[in-house]
């Protein structure tokens, strides 16, 4: 829960006295208080916040935010009453006076680390920049405080936001809207390996499974051709339908893992085993800028990322990587083929999701580079797909999000974990599937 306005002052006072203790028991000749106020300020080190958190790490989270809040009002506080002491108490004792700059000093030091170290330990949003800059601007005086005020910033909005998702879950529990007919079956896109570790789903698996969806992972390999990948998916649907009995599956699969959803359905004999197919941000068409880098980049450079890539995804699980395939099956020229060999299967609901950047800057390292590539050969996309690629099936769900910020091919699958303002990429899955729940799949 939020902290109100009135206790964060009253602890920021009560800090404040605290790590000034001595001090105050030299004035009052009381150095009795000296033993509660350092269990005091154990007590406001262990936890500062005095409530239990939504979760572990959201709990974590909010106590190190308090700690820094803590650090910035005591310092300053305390660095305004030191230059009182310097007038008032250092002619008299100067020995006490410089323990009490001592004790400071150890005091806000101790809050300060035990705040920072939380934070970076369980912040999603701050990310690596703002990690790499806290501790590049740490010894420079006034531009720590800016970045430390940026920090704090930052992680209190984390902290509202995860803690609303939280109360609304609560809410919605006993509703189980994501409780589909038929269990959900996530197929990762190129380059990338479903991980137990590294979900390359971001936080959406666990927002549906605690609304009630039963959730499986395509596991094909990270880079093969279309149809490769497409026979793992489709013994992958005979395996669950095998062993949960369910009949059918739900797939949500994301960019080319949409194309590989596709071959199975239309080729593989698995359409009775499919009830609906979404596809997120899939070149349906292609890209004609893959088409152009292949035709432009030199054979040599090409091979040698292949077997660069191929070797190396082998060691990582790959059964038959198969890089120059994998792209090549992503040009407009292929996808154009490939759409006439996999037409839709009539009693499959086919649907689709699309967005687009607005700016190189609206996407993470290799999306803001293509960007502009990308918008010159196939208009508006996502950093890697066009919009006009990304229509397929029934009906296409067009993405916004409000400003300038865009939305990515990476944050469409919450890649980065990142909360972008005006569109809750969780709360946007959950609808996907509560959709599918209400028309009776």
């Amino acid at each position: 829960m939020k902290r109100n306005i009135f206790e964060r002052i009253g602890l920021c006072i009560l800090t404040f006295f605290i790590v000034n203790v001595f001090s105050f028991a030299t004035l009052m000749n009381s150095y009795y208080i000296i033993i509660p106020a350092c269990i005091a300020f154990i007590l406001i080190n262990i936890a500062p916040s005095f409530r239990k958190g939504t979760s572990k790490r959201n709990g974590m989270l909010t106590n190190g935010a308090e700690l820094l809040i803590l650090f910035v009002v005591s310092t300053i506080l305390s660095t305004l009453y030191t230059v009182w002491l310097w007038f008032n108490l250092h002619s008299q004792n100067v020995t006490a006076f410089w323990i009490n700059c001592l004790i400071v000093v150890i005091g806000e030091a101790v809050l300060f680390w035990n705040g920072i170290i939380r934070v970076y330990l369980t912040s999603v949003q701050l990310g690596i920049k703002w990690r790499i800059i806290g501790i590049a601007c740490g010894m420079i005086p006034i531009v720590n405080l800016v970045a430390l005020y940026k920090i704090i910033s930052i992680v209190m909005k984390e902290i509202q936001f995860e803690n609303q998702k939280y109360y609304i879950n609560i809410g919605r529990a006993e509703k189980m809207e994501c409780k589909t007919k038929y269990p959900l079956l996530l197929v990762h896109g190129v380059f990338f390996r479903d991980s137990r570790y590294l979900n390359y789903w971001g936080r959406i698996p666990s927002e549906l499974i605690k609304n009630g969806a039963t959730v499986y992972y395509g596991v094909q390999d990270s880079a093969a051709s279309v149809k490769e990948c497409g026979k793992e998916i489709a013994e992958r649907i005979k395996e669950i339908v095998k062993e949960t009995g369910c009949e059918k599956v739900n797939i949500i699969a994301h960019s080319k893992g949409g194309l590989d959803s596709r071959y199975a359905i239309s080729c593989l004999d698995v359409a009775t085993f499919v009830a609906s197919l979404t596809t997120i941000n899939t070149p349906h068409r292609g890209c004609i800028f893959a088409d152009y880098l292949l035709n432009k980049l030199p054979e040599s450079f090409c091979q040698s990322i292949a077997r660069k890539y191929n070797r190396t995804l082998l060691k990582l699980g790959d059964k038959n990587p198969d890089f120059m395939t994998a792209v090549k099956d992503l040009t407009a020229s292929e996808c154009s083929k490939f759409n006439e060999t996999a037409p839709n299967i009539p009693h499959v609901f086919y649907q689709s999701v699309g967005s687009k950047m607005k700016r190189a800057t609206s996407g993470k390292f290799p999306l803001n580079v293509s960007y502009p590539l990308v918008r010159h050969f196939d208009g508006e996309s996502d950093g890697l797909v066009a919009v006009e690629s990304m229509k397929w099936g029934e009906q296409f769900t067009f993405v916004k999000a409000n400003g300038y910020r865009g939305i990515s091919h990476g944050d469409m699958i919450d890649l980065n974990r990142e909360n972008i303002h005006g569109f809750d990429v969780r709360e946007f899955y959950f609808n996907i599937v509560k959709d599918l729940k209400n028309r009776g799949l």
